[in-house]
């Protein structure tokens, strides 16, 4: 039995890096019913894919690369989940293919805040004294 917090096991890592190739080929072709999608596609990277334990589930973290509308790419994005869902079902050999939800790659983000409260640090330090 695996400890909860060791992190993902190797099949849930393999899993999710075949969904997220099968991902990233679906939104290069570019054949969408969503009007966002069509133009947004391209722009779009998939940074990540975490699946569940079990398999059933797996979450696209993803970037929309210079795109002012992000929720709403991410909306059209979750309203085209089954589609993807059928893609990665027919590009993979997995017995079962997970639910897909997309969310917001913010790590960049966060990243960056972190940055900015290192970069600070020498700032507040020298005031102090």
């Amino acid at each position: 039995m695996r400890n909860k917090e060791s992190g993902p096991s190797q099949r849930q890592l393999r899993v999710a890096e075949q969904i997220r190739h099968a991902l990233v080929e679906t939104l290069q072709r570019g054949k969408f019913n969503e009007e966002v999608l069509i133009d947004a596609a391209p722009l779009v990277t998939v940074a990540e894919v975490r699946t569940t334990p079990d398999l059933k589930n797996a979450t696209a973290y993803i970037m929309p690369l210079g795109q002012n509308n992000v929720e709403e790419i991410v909306d059209a994005l979750n309203n085209s989940a089954y589609y993807f869902q059928k893609q990665v079902n027919r590009s993979s050999n997995l017995k079962f293919t997970p639910r897909i939800a997309f969310k917001i790659d913010d790590t960049f983000d966060e990243a960056a805040k972190i940055d900015e409260l290192l970069k600070n640090i020498p700032k507040y330090a020298d005031e102090e004294e």
